[in-house]
C-alpha cells in the first residue's frame, strides 16, 4: 500500500483527485477550508466565503467537533448543495486527521437506485421515530418509578400513623421505644418514658357519646404535637392512653413536661356538637435503669400511672424500681 501511495504522489495526485467524482477537501482542524478538488466546485458556488465543513451538513452533524478527533472517522449523511436545505445528497463521508493537525475530508456520493434511496430515507425516519419513542418511554418509566416511590413512601407513613390523632401509632411508638432502650444501654444515656391517660374517659363516652370522646382524643393529640419537643416523641398507645418518649432526659425533665401538659389540657375547652367539655389527664413516669428492658420500663410507667389515678387524677407520678 505504501508503494502505491508513493507512485500516486509522484505521478500527479492532484490530477487524479480532480478527476474523481468524490468530494475531497483539505481543511484546518476547526473546519476552515484550505483547498478542494473539482467535485466540490458546484457546492462552492453557493458556499459562504468564510464557511466551514459543518456548513455542508444538517445541524445534527457536528463536523467541527469531528475534526478534533485524533483518529479516522467515517459516517453516512446528507450533503446539501449551497442553500438547499431540503434535498440533500446521500454521501459516504470520511474524515482523516493529518500529521500537521489539518484534516482531509472525503465524501463519495452513494449512487443508489431511487427506490433504495427512498427505503434508506424511510428507515432513517423510522429510526428517528423509534429514538423519540424510546426517549418518551424512558421518561414515562422514570416518572412512574418516581410516582411509585412516592406512593410506597406514603403507604409506609400511613401504616405507622394513628388515623384519629395523626400521631405515631402503637406499633411505631413501641418500635421507637425498643430502639431508645438499646441506645441508652449502649451509650449509657438517660431515657424517660411517660404514659398519659385521659381521666374518666369511659364516662365521657357514656355521657356525651363516642364522637365527643374522639374529639377529646384529637385535641390531646394536637396538644402533644404542639408541645412535645424534638427529640421527644409522642404516640397513641391505645384507647385513651398516649406514650411519650424522652431520650437524653431524666425524670425531672419528664415531670416538668407532665406538669405543663396537665395544665394545658386542664385549661383546654373541647367543643362538641352539644356542649363544651373540660377534661384532665394523669401521667405515669419511669426513668430508665441499667437493668431495664423496654417491657420493664413500660411496666413501671404504667404502675406510676395507676398511682396517679389512685391519688386523685389530674397529676403525675414518678415510679422508680425501689418505689
Amino acid at each position: 500500500m505504501k508503494d502505491f501511495e508513493t507512485l500516486l504522489s509522484s505521478h500527479g495526485l492532484s490530477a487524479i483527485l480532480n478527476h474523481i467524482h468524490a468530494i475531497v477537501i483539505l481543511a484546518e482542524k476547526d473546519g476552515a477550508l484550505i483547498a478542494w478538488n473539482r467535485a466540490f466546485e458546484p457546492f462552492k458556488a453557493n458556499f459562504p466565503a468564510d464557511g466551514k465543513l459543518g456548513d455542508l451538513f444538517t445541524d445534527s452533524v457536528d463536523t467541527q467537533s469531528r475534526s478534533q478527533f485524533k483518529k479516522m472517522e467515517r459516517w453516512v449523511t446528507h450533503i446539501f448543495p449551497g442553500e438547499d436545505k431540503q434535498t440533500g445528497l446521500l454521501c459516504d463521508c470520511m474524515l482523516l486527521p493529518l500529521e500537521n493537525e489539518q484534516v482531509l475530508f472525503v465524501a463519495e456520493l452513494i449512487n443508489s437506485a431511487p427506490k433504495l434511496l427512498d427505503k434508506v430515507d424511510r428507515l432513517s425516519k423510522q429510526v428517528e421515530v423509534f429514538k423519540n419513542e424510546s426517549e418518551t418511554a424512558k421518561k414515562l418509566a422514570r416518572r412512574k418509578e418516581v410516582e411509585m416511590s412516592g406512593v410506597m413512601a406514603q403507604a409506609s407513613e400511613i401504616s405507622h400513623v394513628d388515623a384519629l390523632t395523626l400521631l405515631p401509632n402503637r406499633r411505631k411508638v413501641l418500635r421507637q421505644l425498643e430502639d431508645e432502650v438499646q441506645r441508652a444501654q449502649r451509650y449509657h444515656t438517660p431515657l424517660t418514658v411517660s404514659i398519659l391517660d385521659v381521666d374518666h374517659f369511659k364516662k365521657i363516652n357514656d355521657t356525651h357519646g363516642h364522637l365527643a370522646g374522639d374529639e377529646a382524643l384529637k385535641q390531646i393529640g394536637q396538644i402533644l404535637t404542639d408541645c412535645i419537643r424534638h427529640p421527644d416523641m409522642a404516640g397513641r398507645y391505645g384507647g385513651e392512653e398516649f406514650l411519650i418518649l424522652l431520650p437524653s432526659s431524666d425524670a425531672t425533665a419528664a415531670a416538668d413536661q407532665a406538669a405543663r401538659l396537665c395544665k394545658q389540657i386542664r385549661e383546654t375547652q373541647i367543643q362538641t356538637a352539644e356542649q363544651i367539655l373540660q377534661i384532665t389527664v394523669s401521667v405515669g413516669i419511669a426513668e430508665y435503669q441499667p437493668t431495664d428492658t423496654w417491657e420493664t420500663i413500660l411496666h413501671r410507667a404504667d404502675g406510676a400511672l395507676y398511682d396517679a389515678k389512685v391519688n386523685g387524677r389530674d397529676r403525675w407520678v414518678i415510679k422508680n424500681p425501689q418505689t
